[in-house]
């Protein structure tokens, strides 16, 4: 039998777990492929405590000049180098497989065109363990894909879901969310929406051919999210996640990742936990949906342990799912949608004095930006004290811009005593 021979770069906990399922797993592996898929040596930073029966080194050219080698595994994390790492695989013409979202969600164009003659895998890329990547590159690959909505980040919906169902304050469910392992000590990439957007992009070039970078989208995190928006969501049958949305309207590309309200016994609101969900409408094939654990060592090495034997057993294939420029083709000519354009519902949140004529000023300005109000709560609390008064509004449709101008009117206003607060409502 055939022996395929892969080194692991970056043997944490998901690089050991890559290595303990291609060893342990062998058998049903070896029946799949046809070929025995060896793990040959492993990249570290330090090689003691490690406890691994494979070889280990700390030069990661033993790996890429080794001839031997047929596969290569990037699990380091990091942007520049692993995109280094990555051409110099392909240039070597050894495969490569990857979870690594930050980098493809700057270079995954720019490895396509390098791979000419090698394959990638990046399925563990996005949501750990659920096969989105094959969804849309394969099972779908038949339809034109008119949205994609995803809850993309188990951290942040664990703390969305601590504040929606035990009305536990942002600070505390972050807390427990550290205290279990889902969030890490510097929590800011999953709770600023960058990790959820890093896996929009990816997906979206899937789908659509778009090459978008991070900075042309927009990105929106759940830092501000207080208890009296979790309260005026559930008083309108909606439930607030965190999302990552792209939405084809003609020929325009709406990405975008931020905080949304949606109703409350769509699928995606009875996604809790640090679990994911992703919701694909195609045209032909209506919606579906993927669901399971978005993180976790063996979820991952499963999914990146699946890329390496789809290379074995099949030939080179677009890594990106397009054969020729589908984007730039007269009938596609897809084009990200500007952010001005966007338009949405929204829910508002004021922290105004309390005091007569304040409503009226609010409504002024709302109306000087042509933003129809469609629902309306005065709250008191007794954080808030006799002086101050939350206005809650949630508005009919309008434009990004529209709202973003009035925010910033509204921030002018002396009455108004906090920053403005916003959350879009998506009614899917």
């Amino acid at each position: 039998m055939k022996t395929i021979n892969v080194a692991v770069i970056g043997v944490g906990v998901v690089g050991k777990s890559v290595v303990e399922i291609l060893q342990q797993n062998q058998d049903i592996i070896s029946a799949r492929t046809g070929v025995k898929i060896v793990p040959k040596i492993g990249i570290v930073r330090n090689t003691k405590n490690k406890n691994m029966d494979i070889p280990l080194s700390t030069n990661i050219n033993d790996a890429l000049d080794d001839n031997e080698i047929d596969i290569i595994v990037e699990l380091m994390g990091g942007i520049e180098l692993p995109y280094k790492i990555a051409v110099k695989a392909l240039t070597n013409k050894k495969s490569f497989v990857t979870a690594n979202k930050a980098m493809l969600a700057y270079y995954r164009h720019e490895l396509e065109f390098i791979a000419k003659e090698s394959s990638i895998g990046f399925e563990a890329s996005v949501c750990g363990g659920i096969p989105i990547v094959k969804a849309l590159r394969d099972g779908l690959c038949a339809n034109h894909i008119l949205s994609i909505r995803g809850i993309m980040n188990g951290t942040s919906n664990y703390i969305l879901t601590q504040m929606n169902n035990n009305n536990t304050d942002f600070k505390d469910a972050l807390k427990q969310a550290q205290k279990l392992g889902y969030a890490e000590a510097d929590p800011t990439l999953d709770i600023n929406g960058s990790d959820s957007a890093h896996k929009l992009l990816i997906l979206a070039s899937l789908a659509y051919g778009i090459n978008a970078k991070v900075e042309d989208i927009i990105i929106e995190g759940i830092e501000e999210l207080s208890l009296d928006d979790i309260w005026f969501a559930a008083e309108h049958e909606y439930v607030i996640k965190l999302l990552g949305i792209a939405k084809k309207k003609n020929h325009e590309l709406e990405l975008r990742v931020h905080l949304c309200m949606i109703p409350k016994d769509s699928m995606l609101a009875k996604t809790d936990g640090a679990m994911n969900a992703i919701s694909v409408v195609g045209d032909k094939v209506g919606e579906s949906v993927y669901y399971g654990a978005g993180a976790g060592g063996n979820e991952t090495a499963s999914s990146v342990v699946s890329d390496i034997m789809e290379i074995v057993r099949s030939k080179t294939s677009p890594m990106l799912g397009y054969v020729s420029d589908f984007n730039n083709s007269l009938e596609q000519n897809m084009m990200l949608m500007p952010r001005d354009k966007v338009s949405s519902c929204y829910y508002l949140r004021l922290m105004v004095d309390d005091k007569s004529g304040v409503l009226s000023i609010v409504t002024n300005v709302l109306a000087k930006h042509n933003i129809s109000i469609q629902s309306f709560i005065q709250r008191k609390t007794k954080e808030l004290g006799d002086k101050f008064a939350l206005l809650l509004f949630s508005t009919y449709v309008c434009s990004e811009v529209q709202v973003q101008k009035a925010m910033l009117d509204l921030e002018n206003i002396n009455e108004v005593t906090q920053k403005p607060f916003m959350i879009r409502i998506e009614n899917i």
